[in-house]
Order: structure tokens, then sequence, then C-alpha cells
């Protein structure tokens, strides 16, 4: 593998919420009577980036450098937040979505705040609007992405929906990720959930493993082993030409490719995304309580949201901010994304994903 070539891999894994290796941001910890904190910490899943210049106009405009405390993917990351509750880590905790959401705000883990610029955020991501817990930072949409070239080559329309995906013409094609162990397997799941009902998607999901729905344990494996689209699944001569990613893959494929293509290799199936929202709070107990409002301040900040689109591979909650023309011109808008309200999925994640594992992997 030559070196564009992992790092496109790497950025692409980081993008896509799998755990990579990473260096943490900021500085060291200032020594004891200093007075008040200048370092704001971070706590995070290991796919925070943000552009150097963007770290820096924020020390610039408050007087406070952030250091960022990577902690693994999301669900780690928070599990280890509740064990730390009281005394945490840091003063800022971000990446909590909304299929994880009343669990950290059932375990109290965030002090009420109301980001300054609360107002241009939309009002479809304020999914705690009354208590201002967290504050909504970006979404994302867990879709099925298509090999372009297979389909033409075929001469077979793409599925663009659930329904489709149970068609004999796409039989064997499909391959996923497990919902137990994978964040898009988990959203996928929840997709049909939100379309056939808390007991249709059971009649679903038998259907779509006697079409040959394959399961594999995560993102990773599924997109650059499995996938035939991808830059990884062409080296790896994959054979399945559906994956379950997310609506941002088609751009970055374009990114990382040399040379860069005038068309992304890859296509979304718009009718079969799942909507997340990532939040950010400011933690119970921060010893920097000033400098974490300052943060969640800055995390809605026009600047930080129009850099997030190429570092994280999101899309931002300020209505004010401009997407990147990689996104315009490669991404998919996706309209209406199915989703489930975060009440829902904490009273019945575990039993939707049990039933899930018994049906389709056991």
């Amino acid at each position: 593998m030559n070196t564009t070539t992992k790092y496109a891999a790497t950025a692409l894994a980081a993008a896509l919420g799998v755990t990579v290796l990473a260096g943490c941001g900021g500085s060291d910890d200032e020594p004891e009577g200093s007075g008040p904190s200048r370092t704001v910490t971070l706590v995070s899943h290991d796919s925070f980036n943000a552009s150097d210049s963007v770290l820096k106009a924020f020390t610039k405009e408050t007087g406070y450098k952030i250091k960022v405390l990577k902690s693994g993917d999301a669900g780690a990351a928070l599990n280890q937040e509740i064990l730390t509750k009281g005394s945490p880590r840091g003063d800022v905790f971000f990446g909590v979505d909304n299929t994880l959401l009343s669990r950290a705000l059932d375990n109290g883990l965030f002090t009420p705040y109301e980001a300054k610029g609360l107002d241009r955020v939309a009002a479809d991501a304020q999914l705690d609007a009354t208590e201002h817990r967290v504050t909504p930072v970006d979404t994302g949409d867990i879709c099925v992405n298509y090999d372009k070239k297979y389909f033409a080559d075929k001469k077979l329309d793409p599925p663009q929906s659930f329904e489709d995906l149970l068609k004999p013409a796409y039989k064997n094609l499909l391959v996923t990720e497990n919902a137990a162990t994978s964040s898009p397997g988990l959203g996928f799941l929840l997709g049909t959930v939100a379309t056939y009902g808390e007991t249709g998607y059971q009649d679903y999901w038998k259907k779509l493993k006697d079409n040959g729905v394959k399961v594999v344990d995560g993102w990773e494996q599924a997109y650059n082993e499995e996938f035939s689209g991808s830059a990884g699944g062409r080296k790896t001569k994959a054979d399945r030409p559906l994956v379950v990613s997310y609506a941002s893959s088609p751009p970055v494929e374009v990114l990382y490719a040399e040379p860069q293509p005038t068309e992304a290799p890859t296509g979304v199936s718009t009718g079969t995304c799942f909507r997340q929202i990532e939040f950010a709070g400011l933690l119970d107990g921060a010893k920097n309580e000033a400098g974490g409002k300052a943060l969640l301040d800055f995390l809605i900040s026009k600047q930080f949201q129009e850099d997030m689109p190429l570092n994280m591979f999101v899309n931002p909650v300020a209505k004010d901010a401009e997407l990147p023309e990689l996104f315009t011109k490669f991404g998919e808008t996706v309209g209406k994304p199915a989703t489930v309200a975060p009440e829902k999925i904490a009273k019945n994640r575990e039993q939707w994903v049990q039933s899930w594992s018994s049906l389709v992997v056991k």
C-alpha cells in the first residue's frame, strides 16, 4: 500500500467512525498554582478532527488552548465517561449521537448550558431543546452505497429503498455491519424499524436474509474488503456491489483518488438512510467550566462548522454554514431520512438488537 492510499484509507476510516490510531492535540498539563486553567479538554471518539488554523483561531479568540483526549469509538468513549461520572477526564464531551443520547442523559453526564448561536442551529437537530444538556454539532446519514460500474455493466438500476433490497435482482449483493458491534450496522437496523415498525422490521430482516445479505463485524471490513465500489474493495476483488456506509462516502472516494475522477465511483440509495446527529456537552464536574462553555460556543460557530465537512466528513448543523464544493458536487442530499426518537431507542435498543441477532446472525 503506497503512502497516499494508506493515508486515504486511514482518513476515510476516521471519517466514517472507525477507530484509528491518532495523537491527542493541545498542550501538556499546566503547573499547579498557575491560576485559572487556559487549557480546555475535549473528550471525544477517535474521529474528531479539525484544521490547525481553526484550533488556533479558537485560542486567539478566547485565550483557551484545546487539548483533545480521544477515547476509541463513540460507545467506548461514552462508557468511560459514565464510569467517571462526576469526576470527568475533561471539560466537554463530543460524539454522543441520537442512538446513545438517552443513555448519556439518564446518567446525568452533562451540566445544562445554552450555547451562544444556538438560534442558528436547525430546530430538528435540537433533541434536548428544553434543557440544553447537549448541543448539536453535526449530522450524517447512514445509507446503502452502490458500485456504479457494477450496475452500469449489468444494465441494472441500483436499489433506492429498503423494499428494493428484497427484490431477486439484488440477491447476494448487499453487505452490512453487525448491529450489535457497529454504529452503521445499528443505524441501518434502526432505519428498518422506522420504516416497518416494531414488529414489521423482523419480517423484513427474515426476507433480507433469504435474499442473501452478508453480515460482517464492522464498517472497515464491509467497506474496504467486501464492497466492490471502494478503493480497498477493488484491490481485494470484492464481489458485493452494495454496502451499508454513509452519504458522505462518495465525496471521500473522490478526494483521496489519484487522479481525482470527474464522477464519484459510488452512489447512495437515498431511500435507505438513517439520520445520525452528534452532540457535545459540558461535563458535570468539569474543572474548566468557563473554557468548556467557550468551546461549545465555538463548535457551532460558522468557522468550525464550515471546517468539519472535509475533516470529519459530516454535515454542519448551523444554517449559515456552507458546504465545500466537494460535498455539493459529489455528495447526496437526503431529503427524508428515517429517524427514531431517542427515548424510543433507549427503551427498545437492546431488545431490537437481540431480536435482530437471533434472526440474522444465529
